[in-house]
């Protein structure tokens, strides 16, 4: 499918720059490195959309599940591409485009409701909802089509036109993307525009844009923030994960340890909700340890455009060094690879699916964010020292508490300090629910109707009962 050039400026001809496929390491195509100055043009023709965009909802509800319907009907080429670029299993891209699918069905049929005010005073009073404007959805790497529709699904159904900047690691799935929302969405109510630093800097601290909502690391978002505050715009933060699971001493480790390793272990553990720290009771540490290296042993890694392919490659260079250095370094802290902790041989950003023992407590990869295929386990001797522990870190997403007693598992999981808990699974989330984080982990919240009120603005009206 066609891909059109978005932006480009007339009569120069338009910079691109390499994409990378990593199952081999080597550039596969190129994508439009557009420049900060385009924006002004991009925003602009936003704006002009966006009156005619909010003001027929039943339009709005018509185009997006039109869009849903077209985004299906892509799936094939939308699941390979993206597998290409990103590296992940083609069954795991085809969910991906699937769930980009039903979020768009979703929101179409979700509608701010109004609101009357009853205080007493002899005035009707109503709180409506009105859109914000031109949207920014600046989208990472590793779920380029999932999380570029968790932003711009809610924001198109509640009016705003936006304005979608993927990472310059993943650009072409999304430009696909965007050719195919075309055919069901009016003129420039959503415009992917692709390139490299200072393009997503340019475009958060753009006047004309009124909502940043990005997913990404804790310093990009502090950096996004400092940026959208420029022009006062809103912003909804997405950040860092470094999710713990807590193992109670009832645990099953049978029946629990395909769901805890991939939890773990899915898109090679570049979810930022993904457990990234396991705490066992002592006398289950080996047991756990064991469950995970079978696993680890026998998991299939290779492309993910091979049919037999579970886990695939880190998706760049980049994030394959640092995988790389936290592991090493929680070796040289003392810690010890029960299976993996090296990068694998041949072509391609392939890491060993890595379970470590013995790592101290304050080595990085326990306390920072490894985003990768990598997972300490970690014992103790007392659930206040888990629970502790599982809380020390500045990150807050999510965390899981895993055992055969549900009512203690639950009055575990209220510990914790994160947006999330899950019992006995992880990291599985309906659109209908709210997503946020707290401490570190971000602003503001995503999914279900908060998604969509967080794109809307209240607008109150007074109006006496009597002349």
């Amino acid at each position: 499918m066609p891909t059109p050039e978005v932006g480009s400026v007339s009569g120069r001809k338009a910079v691109r720059f390499p994409v990378v496929d990593p199952a081999t390491g080597e550039t596969f195509d190129e994508a439009p490195d557009q420049q900060p100055g385009e924006l002004d043009d991009v925003v602009a023709r936003a704006q002009r959309a966006w009156h005619g965009w909010r003001a027929d909802p039943a339009a709005r509800t018509a185009a997006l599940r039109g869009a849903a319907d077209a985004v299906e009907t892509a799936g094939d080429d939308l699941a390979r591409l993206l597998t290409r670029e990103q590296g992940k299993p083609l069954a795991e891209s085809y969910a991906e485009v699937a769930r980009t699918a039903a979020r768009l069905r979703y929101f179409a049929d979700l509608a701010p409701r109004t609101r009357r005010i009853d205080d007493g005073r002899p005035v009707h009073s109503e709180v409506r909802w009105r859109p914000v404007g031109p949207v920014a959805a600046i989208v990472p790497w590793n779920f380029p089509l999932q999380l570029a529709a968790a932003k711009f699904a809610p924001a198109l159904a509640a009016g705003n036109t936006v304005v979608l900047k993927p990472s310059p690691f993943t650009p072409l799935a999304t430009r696909m993307l965007g050719s195919v929302l075309a055919t069901a969405l009016p003129e420039d109510v959503l415009t992917v525009v692709t390139g490299r630093e200072p393009l997503g800097a340019r475009l958060a601290s753009h006047p004309g844009i009124r909502h940043v909502t990005f997913t990404g690391s804790v310093p990009t978002g502090r950096a996004v923030a400092g940026a959208a505050a420029a022009s006062l715009a809103r912003v909804t933060l997405e950040l860092g994960g470094n999710d713990a699971a807590v193992l109670l001493d009832d645990v099953d480790v049978d029946r629990i340890a395909d769901r805890l390793f991939w939890a773990a272990f899915r898109n090679c553990g570049q979810v930022c909700m993904a457990v990234k720290r396991v705490y066992v009771p002592a006398r289950l540490h080996a047991e756990v340890v064991e469950a995970l290296v079978q696993r680890a042993k026998t998991v299939a890694v290779g492309p993910g455009l091979d049919s037999g392919t579970r886990l695939g490659p880190v998706n760049n260079a980049r994030q394959l060094a640092r995988v790389e250095q936290l592991t090493e370094q929680a070796l040289a802290d003392g810690g010890r690879a029960a299976w993996g902790g090296h990068r694998l041989d041949g072509p391609g950003y392939f890491f060993a699916p890595t379970i470590l023992t013995d790592v101290p407590p304050g080595s990085p990869v326990v306390t920072e964010e490894q985003f990768g295929p990598v997972l300490p386990v970690l014992p103790y001797r007392s659930l206040d020292e888990a629970v502790d522990a599982a809380n020390s870190t500045g990150f807050g997403l999510g965390g899981s508490v895993w055992g055969t007693d549900l009512d203690r598992a639950e009055a575990v999981a209220d510990r914790l300090e994160c947006g999330t808990a899950w019992i006995n699974h992880h990291a599985e989330l309906s659109l209908a629910q709210p997503f946020a984080g707290v401490k570190d982990s971000g602003v503001g919240v995503a999914g279900g109707p908060w998604g969509l009120y967080g794109n809307l603005r209240p607008f109150v009206v007074h109006r006496p009962q009597e002349v």
